[in-house]
């Protein structure tokens, strides 16, 4: 093994396959939406909110609260996030890296 491989790893990273590819940014973004999704359904869940609750405190539609749910729907926006996570008693938190 040389000094200029790290223990444990061999070859590039997925990040780097994804950038070679061209897909690490769709990929990433749609990751980042699908762990969202699925962090505010169970979010909702543990709280015991159901989906006609939730867009009623969203003061939205069922089919509205699908959208914001589905974790292929890269149309959400930042303020609905927002407003779903303080609904289920969470905040949203971004930052850049």
């Amino acid at each position: 093994m040389s000094k200029e491989t790290e223990k444990g790893r061999v070859g590039s990273s997925f990040d780097d396959f994804l950038k070679e590819q061209g897909t690490y940014k769709e990929t990433t973004e749609q990751a980042v939406k699908r762990v969202i999704a699925y962090q505010l359904a169970t979010a909702m869940k543990e709280s015991g909110i159901n989906k006609f609750e939730m867009a009623k405190q969203l003061k939205t539609s069922r089919s509205q609260l699908d959208r914001l749910l589905d974790p292929e729907n890269d149309k959400v926006t930042l303020a609905a996030l927002s407003r779903a996570a303080k609904a289920v008693g969470r905040i949203l938190r971004l930052e850049l890296q």
